[in-house]
């Protein structure tokens, strides 16, 4: 990282975090919190260069497999520890990923086989996580079997450096001239549907025209390819002004004094979000899923998932 910069976050109070924290620019974010293996060995993690911030676990023989949407990654580390304490016999055997829900669903139609960088390895998911639409969409292909479980919903919010230097204050300022936006990319993350419709609500097709379209034409907006790490990422590197995420992430994102805030939207301008999960059909371990799918309805998981800022939602609905 240049030395300017390297002042400038650390200005910002960034040298504040935990020493696990390394270059704190740079997923992961939460040292091991994230990784339920009880075996580790060699530690090599190098920031930016050998990094998989996304795959947690061990991926070899595990008593269960989550495929999860990746934008509560944040919240997988205390729900998991929640669930093996009450299932004791997985301690050490979970396996999850927390990647864009179109590329987790990409992966299960390549019967779990997936590569990173150099590295291929596969995986059955037992469990496949993500919004409402993608999980009756995954339904309707054969990948997951009913019932469809929902248990939160979120909404929208814009993330900005700490102290907004282009003054972002709702949906329209995207749109400014000089503005540098994120937006999540329509054809993996079911976010960018969400942002759409908000970007309706607060603007018509107009604003949908000049934040999706001419920004991108114009160099002023990017297409990120997991909002969920680059989007935090890029805004404390100065690339960008602001981002759209979930609520959920920034309420993250400043949780562990990352120099970030969010803008709340008024509710007639915001959308939320459900989300679900289901079995994966031919799930190697039934039982296991079954009780993870369990475990996101019980008080001790909402109360988790309450932290980031996620709601509950009604009881498990399986669409006709």
């Amino acid at each position: 990282m240049p030395a300017k910069q390297r002042i400038l976050l650390l200005v910002l109070g960034l040298a504040m975090l935990p020493a696990w924290a390394g270059d704190p620019v740079y997923p992961p974010w939460q040292g091991q919190a994230n990784d339920p293996a009880l075996q580790r060995g060699l530690e090599f993690t190098v920031d930016e260069v050998d990094n998989l911030p996304d795959f947690h676990g061990d991926p070899v023989d595990p008593g269960l497999s989550l495929l999860v949407g990746g934008n509560y990654f944040f919240a997988m580390a205390p729900l998991v520890q929640a669930f093996t304490a009450q299932h004791p016999e997985l301690r050490g055997r979970l396996f999850y990923e927390t990647l864009p829900p179109g590329r987790l669903l990409e992966q299960i139609r390549n019967g779990g086989r997936i590569t990173v960088g150099n590295m291929s390895w596969s995986v059955h998911a037992d469990v496949y996580a993500a919004g409402w639409g993608k999980l009756q969409a995954a339904q309707a292909e054969g990948l997951v079997q009913p019932p469809l479980q929902k248990y939160a919903r979120n909404s929208l919010t814009l993330m900005v450096p700490a102290a907004n230097p282009a003054h972002i204050q709702g949906w329209q300022d995207l749109a400014r001239p000089g503005v540098r936006v994120l937006l999540p990319d329509p054809a993996w993350e079911g976010v960018a549907r969400q942002v759409q419709k908000a970007l309706r609500l607060a603007g018509g097709e107009s604003l949908v025209q000049r934040v999706y379209t001419d920004k991108l034409a114009h160099g002023e907006a990017v297409l990120t390819a997991i909002h969920h790490r680059q989007t935090p990422m890029k805004l404390m590197q100065g690339q960008a002004d602001v981002g759209v995420t979930w609520r959920s992430e920034a309420i993250f994102q400043e949780s562990v004094g990352h120099p970030l805030r969010h803008v709340d939207l008024p509710a007639a301008q915001n959308v939320s979000a459900v989300y679900a999960a289901a079995q994966v059909r031919g799930a190697p371990h039934p039982a296991a899923a079954q009780a993870w799918l369990a475990f996101l309805k019980s008080a001790q998981a909402q109360a988790i998932l309450a932290r980031y800022g996620f709601t509950a939602v009604d009881s498990e609905v399986t669409p006709p």
